[in-house]
C-alpha cells in the first residue's frame, strides 16, 4: 500500500492562491533520507509529515517539514495545511485541538469561524544590525531601505514603501550567498489599505526563490509592526504571486498567534512510498 499526500493551499480561501503544501500522515516515521526524497518529489515549498503520538488524539502529532532540499525548524502554511488535513480527512475529531511536537517545541492549532485557523507559534523577534553592502546588491534595493534587523534565520528588511515591496526583483544567486536562510522584505500597508503590513520572503538557499506565504516569517513580521504601529492585533498581505492573506495576534509574550483559511486542492497516492 502506498502513502497517502494531501496537497492544501494554505493562507487562502481560493484554489490556486496562498501557499501550496504537501501533507503526508503515516502510521509510522518515515526515514529522514526518505521524507526528503519525498519532499524533493513534490517539489513545493514545504512537505510536512506528520504521525500520532500516542492512541489519544490529547497526545498529538510529531511534524517535520522538508523543502525540496533541507529539513526546515519552522513552517507555518504546512502547519496550516497540516491541521487542515488532519480534519478534513478525520484524523481529529472536528473541533478539537490540534497539537504537534516540532523542533521549534509544541505547536497548536485551533478551527475559527469562518474557516479560519489559528496557529499558536514562538516568536523569532530580530534586532537591529548593520545594513551589508551584499544585501542592498542582492536586492536591488540602495537608497530604499528603512531598518535592516536578523535574527538567526532571516534579514528582515523594512523599505520605503508597499510599492517597493511590490517591485522588488532581487539576484536570487547573490542571495544565496548571505550568510542566512532567507530575507524578509516588508513594510507597512499604503494609506486607506484594510491591511496593516505587507511583505515577501525570499529564500534561495533553501531550494526557493520566493516563497508564496510564509506562517514563519510572521512570526519575527508580528512583533517587529507591534512595536512600530502599537497594535497587537494587525491583518497583513503577503504580496507574492500568489498572494495571502494573514492574521496576527502578539497579545501573549513570547507567542504569536497566526491566523488563516485552507483548502484541499489534490489527493492522492505516492505508491513507492517506503
Amino acid at each position: 500500500m502506498g502513502l497517502k499526500i494531501v496537497q492544501v493551499d494554505a493562507f487562502t480561501n481560493q484554489p490556486f492562491s496562498g501557499n501550496p503544501a504537501a501533507v503526508c500522515v503515516t502510521e509510522a516515521p518515515l526515514a529522514a533520507e526518505r521524507m526528503q526524497a519525498i519532499a524533493a518529489e513534490m517539489n513545493l515549498s514545504e512537505t510536512a509529515f506528520l504521525h500520532r503520538l500516542g492512541d489519544t488524539e490529547e497526545e498529538g502529532f510529531s511534524i517535520r517539514w522538508f523543502s525540496p532540499e533541507i529539513e526546515v525548524a519552522l513552517c507555518g502554511h504546512a502547519t496550516l495545511a497540516s491541521a487542515h488535513t488532519l480534519w478534513s480527512e478525520g484524523h481529529l475529531s472536528q473541533g478539537a485541538a490540534a497539537k504537534f511536537k516540532s523542533q521549534s517545541g509544541w505547536l497548536g492549532a485551533q478551527q475559527k469561524e469562518g474557516g479560519w485557523i489559528e496557529l499558536d507559534f514562538p516568536t523569532q523577534p530580530v534586532t537591529p544590525t548593520n545594513i551589508m553592502p551584499q544585501l542592498i546588491k542582492s536586492l536591488g534595493c540602495q537608497g530604499d531601505i528603512r531598518t535592516v534587523s536578523k535574527n538567526s534565520v532571516n534579514y528582515l528588511v523594512e523599505v520605503q514603501s508597499e510599492q517597493s515591496v511590490r517591485t522588488m526583483s532581487p539576484d536570487f544567486e547573490a542571495l544565496k550567498q548571505l550568510p542566512i536562510q532567507g530575507v524578509i522584505v516588508t513594510a507597512a500597508a499604503k494609506d486607506g489599505m484594510s491591511y496593516d503590513f505587507v511583505s515577501r520572503y525570499f529564500c534561495p538557499k533553501i531550494g526557493i526563490n520566493e516563497d508564496p506565504v510564509t506562517g514563519s516569517a510572521h512570526t519575527s513580521l508580528a512583533p517587529y509592526w507591534q512595536a512600530k504601529l502599537s497594535k497587537p492585533v494587525m491583518l497583513a498581505q503577503q504580496i507574492s504571486k500568489r498572494g495571502g492573506v494573514i492574521k496576527v495576534d502578539c497579545t501573549t509574550a513570547d507567542r504569536v498567534l497566526i491566523s488563516g483559511q485552507a483548502i484541499t486542492i489534490l489527493k492522492g497516492e505516492l505508491i513507492v512510498a517506503h
